[in-house]
C-alpha cells in the first residue's frame, strides 16, 4: 500500500468518526470516547508500561498501584474527551463556553485588560485538561489568538487538525520565518498560546521539573522579552466529563534590567514551577502519554529500570 493511499484511508476514518461524534449529543459522544479509551487502556494496554513508569519516576515507589492506574486512566480518558471536542469544534460557540466553562466569562476582563495595556499577551498553556480550549474560549469573547504547531506526517490529517483549531485560533506552521512572524503578531496586539512543558530536541534550558531535569525551550520567554508583553500561566482543568475550569496565575513580566538570557531563564523557570505544582496537585489532568517524555535526557534514554506493572 502506498503512503498516499494509507494517508487517505486514515483521513477517511478520521472524518467518518468526526461525522458520527457530531451527530450524537455531546455527552453521548463523550460516552463513545470513554468506551474507546477503556478499550485502549484495559484491553490493548496502550503505552501503559511506559506511562506507569513515568508516574513512578515523578511520584516514587511509595505511590499505591491503584493511584498509578487512576492517574494513567484519567489522563488517557481526558485525551479521548479532548479528541471529541476537537471534532466538534465548529459547534463550540459562546453558549457552549458559558454552559461548560461557567467561570471563564468572569475572567475575560483580566485577559483583555492585559492585552489592552501591553498590546499583546502570551498564554503559557501546558498539557493540562483540554489545552485547545484556550483558543476556542478566547475567540468566542473577541480575543484574537494564534499558536504554532508542527506538521503531522499525514498531510490530510494535518490540514484537518488545522481547520478544526482555526475555529478559534490562527495556526502557524513551524518553519523558516515563523519566529519573526510570532513577534510581529504579538506586537500587533494578539495573544500567543504556547505549550511550556515540551521537551526540546536540542540543547536549551536545563530546568528542575517533576523531580528531575528537563530540557525546555526559552522561546516563550524570548518572545515576551522581544515584544515586551507579559506571560499569563493558565490552563483548563476538566471537572467530571463535560465541565471545564479556567485556572490562571499572576502574569509574569520581562525585566529589562536583566540580561536577556538571564531574564529568559527566570521567566521560563517561574512558569515551569507553576506547572510542576499543578501536575503534583492534580496529576490526572496532565497528559502523561506524550511520545517525547519531558524528563528523557538529551543524550541517551530515560531511566534503565522499567516498571513491570500492567
Amino acid at each position: 500500500m502506498s503512503k498516499d493511499v494509507q494517508y487517505r484511508l486514515e483521513y477517511a476514518a478520521l472524518v467518518g468518526a468526526a461525522a458520527l461524534l457530531n451527530v450524537l449529543p455531546y455527552r453521548a459522544a463523550l460516552a463513545v470516547a470513554w468506551a474507546v479509551a477503556g478499550l485502549m487502556f484495559h484491553v490493548l494496554r496502550f503505552r501503559r508500561r511506559e506511562t506507569f513508569r513515568r508516574i513512578r519516576e515523578v511520584f516514587g515507589a511509595a505511590l499505591p498501584r491503584r493511584e498509578v492506574r487512576r492517574i494513567a486512566w484519567l489522563s488517557l480518558r481526558n485525551m479521548a474527551f479532548n479528541c471529541v471536542e476537537m471534532m466538534r469544534a465548529p459547534h463550540i460557540d459562546k453558549a457552549w463556553i458559558d454552559r461548560n466553562m461557567p467561570g471563564f466569562q468572569s475572567q475575560v476582563p483580566l485577559v483583555t485588560g492585559l492585552m489592552t495595556k501591553h498590546r499583546g499577551l502570551i498564554f503559557a498553556v501546558p498539557h493540562m485538561g483540554n489545552w485547545d480550549l484556550a483558543g476556542w474560549a478566547c475567540s468566542r469573547y473577541g480575543i484574537t489568538m494564534f499558536s504554532v504547531a508542527a506538521k503531522q506526517k499525514n498531510p490530510y490529517v494535518n490540514a484537518w487538525i488545522s481547520r478544526q483549531r482555526e475555529h478559534g485560533i490562527t495556526m502557524l506552521e513551524r518553519g523558516k520565518g515563523t519566529l519573526k512572524q510570532i513577534i510581529r503578531m504579538l506586537r500587533m496586539g494578539n495573544a500567543f498560546a504556547i505549550l511550556p512543558d515540551v521537551r526540546m530536541p536540542t540543547q536549551d534550558l536545563a530546568l528542575p521539573f517533576l523531580g528531575g531535569t528537563a530540557n525546555l525551550g526559552r522561546g516563550m520567554a524570548m518572545f515576551a522579552i522581544s515584544a515586551n508583553v507579559p506571560i499569563l500561566p493558565a490552563f483548563f482543568t476538566r471537572t467530571g466529563w463535560s465541565k471545564h475550569a479556567f485556572v490562571h496565575f499572576e502574569p509574569l513580566f520581562p525585566d529589562h534590567s536583566l540580561d536577556r538570557e538571564e531574564d529568559a531563564r527566570r521567566l521560563t523557570a517561574a512558569v515551569v514551577a507553576i506547572v510542576d505544582r499543578a501536575v503534583r496537585e492534580n496529576p490526572g489532568q496532565w497528559f502523561w502519554y506524550n511520545k517525547r517524555w519531558v524528563l528523557t535526557p538529551l543524550q541517551g534514554g530515560g531511566p534503565a529500570s522499567q516498571s513491570q506493572e500492567r
